[in-house]
C-alpha cells in the first residue's frame, strides 16, 4: 500500500508513542488522520493536540463505520474483542499493524537503520538521527519518545536513512511476531538483551529466542553493530546472517552482571569522567579510529549507547571526527533524565524508568552528575511487568545508591498476561523490608499526594529528586514542583 493512496487513516490506540508519532508523520504529509483511544497522558496527548489529530475516548464501532477510512491501522494494545478492531475487521476495511503500516508507508524505499535491545532504544535512537541531522545527511526517524533536537518523535527528511526503534513486544493481536522484525533492517544497533515483558516472554530464554530470530533476518549484506561487553547479548549474535561489530565500555560493569570475553570489541570507550557540560570520555576503533568525545548527558550506560551510535555511523560513512563534534550539541529525549524544574534549591528529574537494569543505570547517572547532594528515588512500578514479583530481588539492589527510596504501593488491579495466571505480585512493602535491613532509608505509600506532601515538608536545598515511572505517575513532579513553591 502506498500512501499516495491515502486520504484518511484512523489509528486505534493512537496514544501508544509509535502509534502517535506516525499519526503525526501521516498528518504533516497532508493525509487526513483520527484516532482513539482510552484516557491519554502526556508527552503523547500533548503532541496529538498539537498536531491537530482528533483523538475520541473509548472505542466504540461507530468510530470506524460512520465515517469509514481507507486505513486503519491497529495497535498492540488492541486485544480481540476490541469492538472497534472488530468492526474494522468485520466489515472488511483495510487494516494494518502499526509496525507493517510504519513499513509499508515511510521505510520500505529507505535504509532502514533499527535500534533493538531492553534498553536505551529511546536515547539512541533519537541520538542516531540527530547526528546523521547534524552531519548533513537529513534522515528519517521514528522513536518512542519526544525528541527535544527535533522537537517531536518523528521527522521525514530527504536522506536515505530511516533511523526506527525496534522493540521486541508483540506486533497485534492478529500478529504475534516481534514489532522489530516487521522493519527489515539493513543496519542494527543492539544494546542489550536481559529478562522483560512478562506478559508475553515465559523467561529469558523466550526474550533470546525473538532476538535470535531477528539476528536470522539480517540481510547477508546487512551489518549488526551490538554491545558486546554482554553475555546474554554476544550469546544471540551466533545467529547473525551478517557482518558483525561489538562495543563496550572497557571500564564499566556489564548490566548482565557478566563480561563475555566471547571476542574483542572493535569499538571501545574509556576514560569516562562526568563534567558539569557531560561525560568526556575516549573512543577507539578496531580500524585506528579515535578520539576524545562529550556527551551531554551521564552515566555509563549512556555513554555506552553513544558509542555503539558511533559505530553505526562509521558503518553508514560518516567520519568518526564528525560525529564527534556535533555529539555536544545533542539535546536528549524528553522523560528521559529530564529535569523539570529546580525550587528551593530542589531539583525534580523525570524519568522513564521501570525495568531494575533501568532504574539503577538512571540513578548511577544522576549520582556523577550532582555529585554530594542528597538522592532520592521515588519509583512507580506501573507495567505488567514490574507489578508482578518477578524482579523483587532485583529491586531491592537497584536502589543502593539513592539517599532514600519512595515507593507507591501496587494497585489491585488485573494484570494482563499471555504466558499463564499471575499469581505472585511485587510487593512494595517487601522491597521496602530489603532495603531497610541492609541499612538503607526506604518508605512507601498508596497516593501520589502522599508521597508530594512527604516530600515537600522533607526537602531541603541541594535535594534531587528522581521520579521513575512508565506512565504519567499522577503529575508528580508537577504537583511537586508546586508544593515546593
Amino acid at each position: 500500500m502506498s500512501a499516495r493512496e491515502l486520504e484518511h487513516v484512523h489509528f486505534i490506540a493512537i496514544g501508544g508513542t509509535g502509534m502517535g508519532s506516525l499519526a503525526g508523520l501521516l498528518k504533516a504529509r497532508g493525509i487526513r488522520v483520527t484516532g482513539s483511544d482510552r484516557a491519554l497522558y502526556p508527552p503523547m496527548s500533548t503532541a496529538l493536540e498539537d498536531w491537530g489529530i482528533p483523538v475520541v475516548e473509548g472505542f466504540r464501532p461507530e468510530n470506524v463505520l460512520a465515517d469509514r477510512p481507507d486505513l486503519v491501522v491497529i495497535g498492540n494494545a488492541v486485544r480481540p474483542d476490541n469492538p472497534e478492531a472488530r468492526a474494522a475487521i468485520d466489515a472488511g476495511l483495510e487494516y494494518r499493524s502499526f509496525s507493517d503500516a510504519l513499513y509499508e508507508l515511510a521505510m520500505a524505499q529507505r535504509h532502514s537503520v533499527v535500534i533493538a535491545g531492553t534498553h536505551g532504544k529511546t536515547t539512541t535512537t533519537s541520538l542516531l538521527a540527530y547526528l546523521l541531522h547534524a552531519t548533513g545527511r537529513d534522515p528519517s526517524l521514528l522513536v518512542g519518545g519526544i525528541s527535544l533536537d527535533f522537537g517531536g518523535s518523528f521527522r521525514e527528511g530527504e536522506g536515505e536513512h530511516f533511523v526506527v526503534e525496534g522493540d521486541e513486544y508483540d506486533t497485534a493481536f492478529f500478529d504475534k511476531t516481534p514489532k522489530f522484525l516487521h522493519y527489515h533492517p539493513q543496519t542494527l544497533q543492539l544494546t542489550s538483551v536481559e529478562f522483560d515483558h512478562a506478559d508475553i516472554y515465559r523467561d529469558l530464554d523466550h526474550v533470546k529466542s525473538a532476538f535470535r530470530e531477528l539476528m536470522r533476518a539480517m540481510p547477508a549484506d546487512g551489518q549488526v553493530v551490538a554491545a558486546g561487553c554482554y553475555a546474554n547479548v554476544v550469546d544471540v549474535l551466533g545467529d547473525a546472517a551478517c557482518e558483525v561489530r561489538r562495543y563496550g565500555v572497557v571500564d564499566g560493569k556489564s548490566n548482565d552482571g557478566e563480561h563475555s570475553g566471547a571476542a574483542p570489541l572493535d569499538w571501545r570507550a574509556s576514560r569516562l569522567d562526568a563534567t558539569p557540560e557531560g561525560t568526556r570520555f575516549a573512543v577507539q576503533g578496531s580500524e585506528g579510529q579515535a578520539a576524545s568525545a562529550l556527551l551531554p548527558l551521564y552515566g555509563r550506560a549512556n555513554v555506552e549507547n553513544a558509542l555503539g551510535a558511533l559505530a553505526v555511523l562509521d558503518r553508514l560513512d560518516v567520519p568518526l571526527a564528525e560525529a564527534v563534534e556535533a555529539l555536544p550539541r545533542y539535546q536528549g529525549v524528553k522523560r528521559r533524565q529530564e529535569l523539570r524544574g529546580e525550587v528551593r534549591g530542589v531539583a525534580v528529574i523525570d524519568d522513564f524508568a521501570h525495568h531494575p537494569t533501568a532504574v539503577r543505570e538512571t540513578i548511577a547517572a544522576l549520582r556523577s552528575q550532582y555529585r554530594g547532594r542528597r538522592l532520592i528515588a521515588v519509583f512507580e512500578p506501573r507495567t505488567n511487568t514490574s507489578r508482578r514479583a518477578v524482579f523483587q530481588r532485583d529491586y531491592a539492589r537497584a536502589f543502593d545508591e539513592a539517599d532514600r527510596t519512595i515507593v507507591k504501593r501496587v494497585p489491585d488491579e488485573p494484570i494482563y498476561s499471555a504466558t499463564g495466571e499471575v499469581s505472585e505480585l511485587f510487593s512494595a512493602d517487601t522491597l521496602a523490608d530489603s532495603l531497610r535491613e541492609r541499612g538503607l532509608d526506604c518508605r512507601v505509600y498508596d497516593e501520589v499526594d502522599e508521597i508530594v506532601d512527604a516530600l515537600a515538608k522533607d526537602a531541603r536545598e541541594g535535594d534531587v529528586v528522581l521520579t521513575m515511572s512508565n506512565g504519567a505517575f499522577g503529575g508528580i513532579w508537577e504537583k511537586l514542583l508546586a508544593a515546593l513553591q
